[in-house]
């Protein structure tokens, strides 16, 4: 990591440490006036329904801010933001350092000097709502900060785009690989990908929409189901190019992404870094470029008319680049 890196990484770690420090300088000065299980979870008039003890607290606190952090750390060093969106990211990230320190805290004052049961458990401790819009101010101002600290450090700028497109006297593109195909002659090509985490993280959220049907209800179970089978439709996602361009699908016939071949201007294959380029896995839509990222890995990037590019993380991936790149060609002839 460079110096220019280190010091986005300091940057985007310091409200998430600010906020810890906070926290556990609160909880080390008033220890003593704490109750052995402290009211760690509200219903919507404020009341307590759960509670943890003081180790847990620090514990919960401690994991929650840190792994957090080290979240955003990883999207503002390494996750190829530029321009007004790294300055958002950092922004965002103030946010929610505030958010979370502030609501931390003040789970923490309800309890000071509250009466205890046989149990330890607190007594009388209720959260009042208006916190939740003070704890929305103070991620706001924190916001405010980032972006002004964000001034500080060099702000990384969009890469030039390469790769560009050169056409030739008849319309063709030139650069990148051909597949050869004689006049009339109809091509596609098709393939699945997938990610060894997507079936397991399947069987996780499922079970989980099981565990919350019978200790929660229904509505609580019935989103998180629907989270599983959508992740489920696309644990193993077609990837098909064609005379219609990119098509992406699932299981199920929706949802799906498709690129027409008349937006794409070329084609190639090269490794793709899901979290360095793209931020993660999944749908994603960073400045310059969209992409479906199943796993790291060579993929297909389709340069579009609009300048931006397409990405799908697929094997084989320059043969398809290949045919899109003579499929272009084809129908740029044609017209």
């Amino acid at each position: 990591m460079n110096r220019k890196n280190t010091g986005r990484a300091a940057l985007a770690a310091l409200p998430f440490l600010l906020a810890l420090a906070a926290d556990l300088i609160l909880f080390a000065t008033r220890r003593d006036r704490l109750p052995a299980q402290l009211a760690s979870h509200f219903v919507g008039n404020g009341r307590a329904d759960d509670y943890a003890g003081r180790t847990s607290y620090v514990v919960i606190t401690t994991v929650l801010l840190v792994g957090t952090g080290v979240l955003w750390v990883l999207m503002t060093a390494r996750g190829g933001f530029h321009g007004r969106a790294y300055r958002r990211v950092v922004a965002c990230g103030y946010a929610v350092a505030g958010f979370l320190g502030y609501l931390m805290a003040v789970v923490l004052l309800v309890n000071v000097d509250a009466a205890e049961d046989a149990q330890g458990r607190a007594q009388d401790v209720s959260f009042p709502m208006w916190q939740l819009a003070a704890a929305l101010g103070v991620a706001a101002l924190a916001s405010g900060l980032g972006l002004l600290l964000a001034a500080v450090l060099p702000v990384p700028e969009e890469p030039s785009a390469d790769g560009q497109a050169d056409r030739q006297a008849d319309g063709t593109t030139a650069g990148g690989e051909r597949i050869a195909l004689a006049a009339g002659e109809v091509a596609g090509w098709a393939r699945s990908t997938g990610n060894r985490w997507l079936l397991p993280a399947v069987a996780l959220t499922c079970a989980g929409a099981v565990a919350l049907l019978f200790t929660v209800g229904w509505s609580a179970a019935v989103p998180v189901l629907l989270v599983g089978l959508l992740l489920l439709s696309f644990a193993r996602p077609n990837v098909a190019v064609d005379r219609r361009g990119i098509t992406v699908s699932g299981m199920l016939p929706w949802p799906r992404v498709r690129v027409p071949l008349d937006r794409i201007e070329t084609a190639a294959s090269r490794d793709i870094k899901p979290l360095t380029e793209y931020g993660g896995w999944g749908y994603r839509i960073r400045p310059g470029r969209t992409g479906i990222m199943i796993r790291s890995g060579e993929g297909i990037v389709a340069r579009l008319a609009d300048g931006r590019d397409f990405a799908v993380t697929v094997d084989d991936s320059a043969t398809a680049a290949a045919l899109l790149n003579t499929l272009i060609d084809q129908r740029r002839t044609e017209h």
